[in-house]
């Protein structure tokens, strides 16, 4: 697992969260992967990844990507 190495790497802070009060989507029982149902919201989880993973390149550090599905 390369995020035990002595590198920095970045993840992401929130994306239910992002989801349901910064852009308005409901999520039924707080689950994210629902909206992969939908081009919408496919588009918005791939936009909020997208943030992050543009942040580390510009800082020249690795990112973990996690999914949708925390449960």
């Amino acid at each position: 697992m390369p995020q035990l190495s002595d590198e920095v790497y970045l993840t992401d802070v929130g994306l239910e969260t992002t989801l349901l009060f910064s852009d308005g989507f409901e999520l039924p029982e707080f689950a994210a992967f629902d909206l992969l149902k939908y081009k919408r919201g496919e588009t918005a989880i791939r936009k909020y990844y997208r943030k992050y993973i543009d942040i580390a390149k510009s800082q020249g550090v690795g990112f973990i990507l996690e999914n949708a599905a925390w449960r």
